[in-house]
């Protein structure tokens, strides 16, 4: 008897979370070692989660990542994956291999789990969802100086309308990163700046980030330095202290970008646990970083 109170105080907890996110748009980044787990649960997960938000009326989309099956699926083809400054260095060849990977294997793969779990999804190719500039990285040896690292783009513009389309529906767009350039070439993105100009231009409630760590830390080699909650404005601090480097520089500058647009919270979740993004949303408590104005 216990045990099923416990399971009623769980859903009175959550039922504010609900009447209140009810026909927002919630935008989730999917991506993360744990994409690759082989643990079915595991992998499954997220994909729970997305059919849940749907059916207590929250507008989830997806856009994902799928950096490790890239590499793996570069080996196989015999092509040397190389980064600089974190970003893939992506020529004509593995543009080819990015564009598969992403939109033709992870992209019908995820629309296929959260159909098998009742939910109701539809894949987009980002090419067809997002305009994107060339990028060119800033040479740190040479002031003024740019690095040409190949077809990676900035993402610059949303086409809403078929996400609407779909939201009107109750259907969950799923969204791979990569875009169309100025050249009409596709070019490969980063999902956390893909998920964040999406958020931006639905005008959504909120976004979160999910990857292989617990949260935004203090010293990446303590999962107990997690940092709860974020102000925008202490995001520079953090920068000159070196806590905010490499990676997860453009997930917070993404998620500063949202957060002065209007989205209401960025979330930064740990996916390898269970239900993470539930328990963001719909406990007191949440889990991993929030950021806030």
């Amino acid at each position: 008897m216990q045990d099923l109170i416990a399971k009623a105080a769980t859903l009175l907890e959550a039922l504010p979370y609900i009447q209140r996110f009810r026909s927002q748009t919630f935008v989730v980044k999917y991506g993360g070692s744990f994409m690759d787990s082989p643990d079915a649960n595991v992998r499954n997960g997220v994909a729970r989660d997305v059919v849940f938000l749907e059916a207590v009326g929250i507008n989830p989309v997806v856009v994902h990542g799928g950096g490790k099956a890239i590499t793996r699926a570069m080996e196989t083809a015999g092509l040397k994956a190389d980064f600089v400054q974190g970003m893939r260095v992506t020529d004509e060849a593995t543009v080819d291999v990015v564009d598969r990977v992403l939109s033709r294997e992870i992209n019908p793969e995820i629309v296929k789990t959260i159909e098998s779990l009742g939910g109701k999804a539809r894949g987009f190719c980002g090419a067809d969802i997002f305009k994107c500039r060339k990028l060119w990285l800033d040479d740190k040896d040479k002031p003024g100086a740019k690095i040409d690292i190949g077809f990676v783009g900035e993402v610059t513009e949303v086409n809403v309308e078929p996400l609407r389309e779909c939201i009107r529906r109750s259907i969950t767009p799923v969204i791979s990163p990569v875009a169309r350039g100025e050249d009409g070439k596709i070019y490969n993105c980063n999902a956390d700046v893909a998920a964040a100009q999406a958020a931006i231009a639905l005008k959504a409630r909120r976004l979160v980030f999910m990857s292989d760590v617990p949260g935004l830390l203090r010293d990446p080699k303590y999962p107990d330095t997690i940092i709860p909650h974020l102000r925008i404005d202490e995001v520079d601090g953090l920068k000159r202290a070196g806590v905010i480097d490499q990676g997860m520089i453009p997930k917070v500058d993404s998620a500063v970008a949202a957060i002065k647009a209007g989205v209401d919270k960025v979330s930064f979740v740990d996916g390898r646990v269970q239900h993470s993004v539930l328990l963001e949303i719909f406990t007191d408590e949440g889990i991993g970083t929030e950021i806030v104005l």
